[in-house]
């Protein structure tokens, strides 16, 4: 098992975070780790996700495990067969007072093939949390 974590403080309402969140249609305006992301954030559903990758992009088919309002968005996928490459993915809003949030960024990834995506992991998917924690932020203080 591996994790990635980011955090950032936010200057917005728990529910604009969450808002921005949630609306996936806007993710293209605003969001460097997802620039495309298909779906509804209720548990059960599919979402589909565009992530790039290096010089490429992946689509990712996830499935929402965890919708806990204005607290939890929560999805898991696998790449191929879940004992080959498996990851879940959290957004978490810790709430710090009036107009302040603390946004969590959480991914935590197993299977066989980790090894394999552990210095990736570690530079690039590090690098791209924090580029949207820091873009979340931007967009909901604008609000």
């Amino acid at each position: 098992m591996k994790e990635i974590r980011s955090d950032i403080e936010i200057r917005a309402s728990v529910e604009t975070v969450w808002q921005i969140l949630t609306d996936f249609t806007k993710y293209p305006e605003w969001n460097p780790l997802i620039p495309r992301a298909i779906g509804t954030a209720e548990v059960g559903a599919r979402v589909e996700l565009t992530i790039p990758s290096g010089s490429k992009e992946k689509v990712l088919r996830c499935t929402v495990i965890k919708v806990e309002p204005n607290r939890e968005l929560c999805w898991q996928y696998h790449i191929l067969l879940p004992g080959l490459f498996r990851a879940k993915h959290s957004f978490t809003l810790e709430p710090m007072g009036i107009d302040r949030v603390r946004f969590v960024n959480r991914e935590v990834f197993g299977g066989l093939y980790l090894p394999f995506q552990a210095k990736e992991l570690d530079t690039q998917t590090r690098r791209v949390f924090q580029e949207m924690d820091k873009a979340l932020k931007v967009r909901a203080e604008q609000l």
